[in-house]
């Protein structure tokens, strides 16, 4: 296997917060220990339920949250030992598209100057130069040169996603970090931008890091999947090791929960008892067991490594 295009080690994500103003601080673990490697031209999703802390995990990467621990290595080198002039020139190689379109787009530009902005900050090529790039890129994700004059307000909720993956790629990084970018959208229009992302990804030779809560996205697009829970990546595997014979209790549960659509067919589904723990106040030991069926005294007490359950599947459970 070639080497990781980025390793993260031991991420966390602490946040300070107050109930009321007169109200004891406590800390909210949103991330807590995540390992991942991410292989170049693959595609590593991360899902899990909300609040799971995989959006932020996906911003703490690329350094738009500043980590409070952990190592965070891009192509070898430490994106947390960076000055803020080497993180500048460092995001042209990492770049993110966001859930929302429209609020993640300047209202007040239109989409040349949109698309042209990263090029005049990074100093990419010739004012013509630039102008060119800008045109073949519209053109890629499915648009004209004519949108190029138009304000993110005049389109639909598709084309504006597809001006978010246009200004993304513009820099031709080697990582896109994927926030849920389809779902916010119809299901006729995610299959399109899911293609989209697919076909570009063989163009561009492109890695990514893809953000998601819906395994049946998950599945059409990955290469391998990660499941977090409380902050805790709890299984990795291939995406059809994962679907086929997961081993985490809490992944199983996740799988049996996909709408199946052929309405003869049975599925048992296995429901979980309780509701998602407060980060602010994880359970001690596995941080899945008050609502797992398997729960066994261990698991109240000992924390579970993430550890290889068979070549390249990694599970954190005291049963793997």
């Amino acid at each position: 296997m070639s080497q990781p295009l980025l390793e993260v080690k031991g991420l966390k994500k602490y946040f300070s917060v107050k109930s009321g103003f007169w109200g004891k601080e406590k800390v909210v673990r949103a991330v807590d220990g995540v390992h991942l490697t991410v292989y170049p031209g693959e595609t590593l999703s991360i899902v899990g339920e909300s609040g799971c802390g995989k959006s932020t995990t996906g911003r703490c990467i690329l350094r738009l949250i500043e980590p409070t621990e952990g190592e965070i290595l891009f192509q070898g080198r430490d994106i947390r030992a960076l000055n803020a002039a080497e993180l500048r020139a460092a995001r042209r190689d990492m770049q993110l598209v966001f859930q929302d379109p429209f609020a993640s787009l300047n209202p007040r530009k239109t989409v040349g100057q949109i698309l042209l902005d990263p090029l005049i900050v990074h100093g990419i090529g010739t004012p013509a130069e630039r102008r060119k790039r800008v045109e073949e890129m519209i053109e890629i994700v499915g648009l004209t040169r004519q949108h190029l004059h138009r304000f993110p307000h005049e389109f639909s909720g598709g084309q504006r996603q597809r001006i978010g993956i246009a200004r993304a790629l513009i820099l031709r990084p080697k990582l896109v970090v994927a926030d849920e970018p389809v779902s916010a959208l119809d299901v006729s229009i995610q299959a399109q931008i899911l293609n989209l992302l697919k076909d570009l990804q063989r163009e561009f030779q492109l890695t990514y890091l893809f953000i998601s809560h819906d395994l049946s996205v998950v599945r059409h697009i990955s290469d391998r999947v990660a499941v977090m829970y409380l902050g805790k990546v709890v299984e990795v595997a291939d995406k059809t090791v994962l679907y086929e014979r997961p081993i985490h209790p809490y992944t199983q549960a996740l799988l049996s929960a996909v709408p199946v659509p052929d309405p003869t067919r049975e599925v048992k589904r296995i429901l979980l008892e309780g509701d998602l723990p407060s980060p602010a106040n994880p359970p001690a030991g596995c941080q899945f067991h008050p609502r797992c069926r398997h729960c066994m005294e261990v698991c109240r007490t000992t924390v579970p490594p993430l550890k290889e359950a068979e070549p390249g599947h990694l599970v954190a459970c005291h049963l793997g």
